[in-house]
């Protein structure tokens, strides 16, 4: 039978999975490689014939596999994948499809795009716009297709969901020659954006044409503002450091600061890795990047960072709701809006006046509906990974 699968190249991840071709597609094995640097792990979980986990394989199999980098991670993701697929001999699953995320696809890439050489040069004429993703992406890509070499390889962009926002969300208050050039705000997660619009469409089909806000929060965090089933504004901007603090990116900042920092001495790739990876909740915490970790401490400095990124939210959601004119919904998925009840719990406190109040039992069970308002506040598990096959599928017909 055909198969195909997904690479997900972020900045310390890369997460897979494999998938059966048909109607609908039958997922059979996901995970990822975490932390990489000098403690990585590779974690995943195997699947039955309705894309649950195994009875017998219901937790999730993890190790420890050292120091590892992207292309470590993806040599030992493809020793998993042949036993899954049984493609070590050559008589298992046909791989006939692999689709990759791509963070940038500029102003050209509005869609998934067929990876030729040529695309691979565009592709990488982006990675000024992405440092910290681009260059992980297009390793992915090289070695997947060194790996795999008679697959159709597939990139699905990031920034694509974003290009239907309007001119005033797109462009900085700058000469105009830069927005020409590709200065604008392209907005990231769109993959994520993308999938949960599915969801929102499919299960609560009044939302179609709804003022709706999403909020993916995880490690990398942003909101998009959806109207009518379309990105209307992202926090997100030039780059994925804008808008909301992150796990160790610092969100949105004044770019005066930039000047004193080079005033002070700092160069180019000083204020880079400041500003990717000593940031956010660990540079403001000083203890962890890791909101687990932050919820759990004593610390002063921990709650001082989860304030200040709670009130971040909290700023954008109405600035978000004040630009589309009202709010049908909040959605939250990612890591911590999946998963972490208390900080729901605080972005939702005293929003009454925007219809929305929380159902503090369903909160803590992380149920679906959280919501007992006018306006939904809902919990939806976001699925990139899905969205990307469903670009290889796009592709392969």
């Amino acid at each position: 039978m055909s198969a195909i699968i997904t690479l997900n190249a972020g900045s310390s991840s890369l997460k897979f999975s494999a998938y059966l071709l048909g109607k609908p597609l039958q997922e059979l094995i996901v995970g990822q490689v975490e932390n990489l640097g000098p403690a990585a792990t590779i974690e995943y979980q195997r699947k039955d014939n309705h894309g649950k986990a195994k009875s017998e394989l219901a937790s999730k199999i993890r190790k420890e596999i050292g120091t590892a980098d992207h292309k470590i991670a993806l040599t030992e993701i493809l020793k998993v994948l042949e036993t899954v697929l049984d493609i070590q001999d050559g008589h298992g699953h046909n791989v006939v499809g692999i689709g990759h995320r791509v963070v940038h696809g500029g102003i050209e890439f509005t869609k998934p795009a067929v990876i030729t050489e040529d695309v691979i040069d565009r592709l990488s004429a982006l990675v000024p716009l992405a440092p910290l993703h681009q260059p992980h992406n297009l390793a992915a890509i090289h070695a997947s297709m060194s790996a795999f070499p008679d697959a159709v390889q597939v990139a699905c962009f990031d920034t694509a969901f974003h290009r239907s926002q309007p001119w005033v969300n797109d462009v900085f208050a700058i000469p105009k020659q830069y927005y020409d050039e590709g200065v604008r705000r392209y907005g990231f997660h769109g993959l994520s954006y993308d999938y949960i619009t599915g969801v929102l469409n499919q299960q609560w089909p009044e939302l179609s044409d709804a003022k709706v806000i999403i909020a993916h929060l995880g490690n990398g965090a942003s909101m998009c503002a959806l109207k009518n089933g379309e990105s209307m504004g992202s926090t997100m901007g030039f780059s994925p450091l804008d808008g909301l603090p992150m796990g160790t990116r610092c969100g949105q900042l004044d770019p005066g600061v930039l000047l004193y920092l080079m005033d002070k001495g700092l160069g180019r790739s000083e204020i880079s890795s400041l500003l990717y990876h000593e940031s956010g909740l660990k540079g403001l915490s000083g203890v962890s990047s890791d909101m687990r970790e932050l919820l759990s401490s004593a610390s002063d400095s921990a709650k001082q960072a989860i304030d200040y990124y709670i009130y971040r939210i909290r700023r954008e959601i109405g600035a978000m709701t004040t630009t589309m004119g009202g709010l049908d919904a909040l959605v939250f998925c990612g890591g911590i809006g999946e998963n972490a009840a208390p900080i729901r719990e605080m972005i939702l406190k005293d929003l009454g006046y925007l219809g929305l109040e929380i159902n503090h039992q369903a909160n803590l069970d992380n149920k679906t509906n959280i919501g007992v308002g006018e306006t939904l506040a809902l919990v939806i598990p976001t699925d990139e990974e899905r969205v990307i096959a469903r670009g290889v599928v796009d592709a392969l017909n």
